[in-house]
């Protein structure tokens, strides 16, 4: 484990899939259940020359994060249906880039719906952005405007940690947790 991995605990790396940017947060859950941001960004990949540079840029950044930062399970946005076909193409190859980079790094992957992650952050399952930024924000305790796809990406990694811990407090398994829902 890096130096910059949590002692105690576990550390969680939310992704939040995209083809023009990838929203990337990190926290941390202490012994006693409390979140704790470590690290946030929205990787830009617009700057690659054509799509499959893009997905390079997606594969190599993630790939640099998740081995400075180490952390121990992964959280993705599960895909949803988009009006565009090529939109849809585009997302999902994005999303198979993000699962290469973290698969590559042992990490196994659990994928939420984008309607779970906000009726887990904000109480709704309608949120919106906005709101999802703002409880991001007051639930980590960071003092600056989060950027969107930053707090996706963490709201994300949260919504892992809440359904971990209902997992562990039930002593039901995943698979059980989700046929509940």
């Amino acid at each position: 484990m890096s130096p910059n991995a949590v002692a105690c605990g576990v550390r969680i790396i939310g992704i939040d899939p995209g083809s023009q940017r990838t929203g990337v947060g990190i926290i941390d859950i202490g012994e006693d259940g409390r979140s704790s941001h470590v690290f946030h960004t929205a990787i830009n990949l617009l700057g690659a020359e054509d799509f499959a540079g893009r997905l390079k840029l997606l594969f190599d950044a993630l790939g640099a994060i998740v081995a400075e930062h180490a952390p121990q399970e992964a959280a993705l946005e599960r895909v949803f249906l988009a009006r565009n076909p090529d939109s849809a193409l585009k997302l999902g190859q994005a999303r198979g880039a993000a699962i290469c980079a973290l698969a590559q790094h042992g990490l196994t992957i659990h994928e939420y719906a984008a309607r779970e992650v906000k009726q887990a952050v904000v109480g709704s399952g309608a949120g919106d952005k906005a709101q999802v930024q703002h409880m991001v924000g007051l639930l980590l305790e960071l003092r600056e405007r989060l950027q969107a796809d930053a707090a996706d990406a963490l709201a994300i990694a949260l919504t892992h940690a809440h359904v971990r811990a209902s997992v562990t407090r039930l002593g039901v398994t995943r698979q059980a947790w989700r046929r509940r829902r």
